[in-house]
């Protein structure tokens, strides 16, 4: 499922190109928004066929080796613990997978170089290695294998990267987010189900409706929320603050005052998260300081209703 934080990055980012556009739909910047965070659930899948066609790239490979005409004793008798990994084998039975791939059009197929280039990396490393050769043959093994292919290949191989990005703008920042939910799917395997258990695109129904209504109420309210900015940066030259400074901190005060369930910690520490990736080096540190001092001001005024247990502030 899509995390708070990948949905709060999606509103920044959503934010900023209503912004940068001059539009004035909000209408078709939310469906902008929704099709950025369905490309996120896209990518989850398709990174999890992914470990399907390096095994079959094995395959063909082991079985070459026998066509040889000189094969040699390791061509006639190949290690094929990987080919038979019993984890890779319930994602490419997964009929759920094979139809969601299908309906959107996802695939590696015109991309064989990426195959064996993710093949020859991983056939280098210490844990394949380890793998081949340890003598455990176990589901649990074969599962801990997968982790550490999509942690060791996946998560810092450029020419992935390079080849995500030509298929989608929306994909090389959330690599790291659509392994996150790989992870947990492999986590999640026990060999006594048949079936992949695929993870939802939401936790929850709040979820759900998370990003949308927080991106509406900052539209709709940004020239008030932005009041609350100017009031608090006026010692500061404003040519010298970075627009996207101004459009994380006008998300975190949509979510202070129209997220009654969300803890104020939460939301500042999130958003100065944030700010450490998509803003300037020093722009995390500045936004903690205005955050800090708007909702100081937000207490104040009354402004900050926090609801539920463990939530009520005094």
């Amino acid at each position: 499922m899509l995390s708070r934080r990948l949905l709060r990055i999606k509103v920044v980012k959503a934010l900023y190109a209503h912004f940068k556009s001059e539009s004035d739909s909000l209408i078709v910047s939310e469906k902008n928004l929704n099709f950025s965070i369905d490309k996120t659930y896209q990518l989850y899948h398709l990174l999890l066929e992914l470990i399907v066609d390096v095994r079959q790239y094995a395959a063909r490979k082991a079985e070459l080796g026998r066509q040889k005409l000189l094969p040699t004793p390791e061509d006639l008798n190949p290690n094929l613990k990987f080919v038979r990994n019993r984890a890779v084998e319930r994602i490419a039975e997964s009929e759920e997978l094979k139809r969601y791939l299908e309906a959107h059009s996802l695939s590696w197929s015109n991309y064989p170089e990426l195959i064996r280039k993710l093949y020859q990396n991983m056939t280098g490393r210490e844990y394949y290695t380890e793998y081949m050769n340890n003598g455990k043959d176990s589901f649990t093994e074969d599962v801990k294998f997968l982790m550490n292919f999509f942690t060791s290949e996946v998560e810092d191989f450029d020419p992935l990267y390079d080849i995500l990005e030509e298929q989608s703008i929306y994909w090389a920042d959330d690599v790291e987010f659509a392994l996150i939910m790989v992870v947990r799917t492999l986590h999640g395997m026990k060999e006594k189900e048949p079936q992949l258990r695929l993870l939802p695109r939401f936790k929850n129904e709040d979820d759900r409706k998370f990003a949308g209504e927080l991106f509406r109420n900052a539209l709709v309210n940004h020239r008030k929320y932005s009041e609350y900015i100017d009031t608090h940066t006026r010692n500061w030259d404003l040519e010298r603050i970075a627009y996207m400074d101004r459009v994380i901190m006008l998300a975190p005060i949509a979510e202070l005052l129209s997220c009654p369930t969300i803890p104020v910690k939460v939301t500042l520490d999130e958003y100065i998260e944030i700010a450490k990736y998509y803003s300037t080096p020093a722009s995390s540190t500045f936004i903690n300081g205005v955050l800090d001092k708007i909702v100081e001001k937000l207490r104040a005024d009354g402004m900050i209703d926090k609801q539920g247990r463990g939530l009520v502030e005094s």
